[in-house]
């Protein structure tokens, strides 16, 4: 935002955004593979419309709070968490309603990154004669849509790695026992974390030691699956493992051209998808061959998915942080020790120097039951 336009906005405006920010928010596990976005309509101080997009293909949040707010949208302000969209996807373009509806002002929080949108949306409702103004809450908007905006703007999803350990940085005691570390009340917590995700990924290691379901509990009336999504290079997945049961698709990132194994597989309902492997650094299991990470993630990415939740063991969570994968780990830290036999948080090459770790920033902390909940972003 210009700093001209920072003076023209008042407190009132920036009321008014928060408020369709938290609207956003309700949208946080349904509107997947759209943005989470919110809308308020104020006629002077006094609100008559507000919505929010629930569910991806139903109304956006600006029809919504038209619908609320009928013939008082004439010569209103709407505030939007997103640029307005212009263009017929599922449903019809939002400045499109706003300028039929004859609001006076719009301000929103972030230009659309959707090159179909980006800029578009805000110039057709300035050739209509609407005061524009933009860039309000423009970060609080982008964290919102973290994911959204990086598959738009890097062709690859946002990806956050989901680890429980120990005071001394421990996973499982070395027979691989774990369950379970934390406590019920964080257990809930990764389910909230799970529902907003597009997709949960994992590795096969996982998939053999513990056979996850790899799916959202809830006691949600309407609930939307994330995809489960599993690397396995030489196709182990048993055709019989729990990820296979329930609602929700399963896809499989493979390197193996075994045609009885992918047959038995896709006879469960597995998408099949074979990408390239590539030699991985020495960590501490050795070298060896992993599949090619970015080309998993762009893979999903051209498939809409916005935000990958991974949980898997110390392989596949060092693969990623040592490829600059990871944007987020939510790391559950539970009031225990294990012991130095106990096995590792993350597999990842000798350090020559402290000057080459890699260094992360507290975006999070928070105490989740008898637990601490901990986000970091690489710094």
């Amino acid at each position: 935002m210009s700093g001209q336009d920072a003076d023209r906005l008042t407190e009132r405006d920036r009321r008014a955004m928060s408020r369709a920010l938290a609207l956003a928010a309700r949208g946080l596990d349904s509107t997947h593979p759209n943005p989470r976005v919110g809308c308020i309509i104020l006629q002077g101080e006094r609100t008559v419309g507000e919505g929010w997009h629930e569910w991806a293909g139903e109304a956006h949040a600006e029809i919504a709070a038209l619908r609320a707010a009928g013939a008082e949208a004439a010569g209103a302000t709407a505030y939007v968490t997103l640029e307005p969209c212009s263009h017929h996807g599922r449903t019809p373009p939002c400045a499109d309603a706003l300028i039929e509806a004859r609001v006076g002002r719009v301000v929103f929080a972030m230009h659309d990154p959707d090159p179909w949108v980006s800029g578009r949306g805000a110039e057709r409702l300035r050739r209509a004669g609407i005061r524009v103004e933009s860039g309000l809450m423009e970060s609080e908007a982008a964290e919102l849509n973290a994911g959204y905006v990086r598959r738009l703007t890097a062709s690859r999803p946002w990806v956050r790695v989901k680890l429980a350990l120990s005071l001394d940085g421990r996973t499982a005691l070395a027979s691989g026992a774990s369950k379970w570390i934390t406590g019920e009340d964080a257990r809930r917590d990764v389910q909230r974390w799970r529902a907003r995700s597009s997709a949960l990924m994992t590795g096969i290691g996982t998939v053999l030691a513990d056979d996850p379901r790899l799916d959202v509990r809830t006691q949600a009336a309407r609930v939307r699956q994330p995809v489960r999504v599993v690397l396995d290079s030489g196709l182990r997945t048993p055709p019989g493992a729990r990820l296979f049961g329930g609602a929700g698709e399963v896809w499989i990132f493979t390197a193996s051209a075994d045609a009885t194994r992918r047959g038995a597989l896709a006879a469960r309902g597995a998408r099949i998808e074979q990408v390239e492997q590539i030699e991985r650094a020495e960590g501490a299991s050795g070298a060896a061959t992993f599949l090619d990470l970015r080309q998993v993630l762009e893979r999903l990415a051209e498939a809409q998915i916005n935000e990958v939740h991974v949980e898997a063991g110390a392989t596949l969570a060092g693969e990623l942080i040592r490829a600059r994968l990871a944007d987020e780990l939510l790391l559950y830290v539970a009031p225990v020790l294990l012991g130095p036999q106990a096995r590792p948080l993350v597999d990842l090459p000798a350090l020559e120097s402290l000057q080459g770790a890699p260094r992360f920033d507290m975006v999070e902390v928070q105490p989740v039951g008898a637990d601490l909940r901990i986000r970091l972003r690489p710094g």
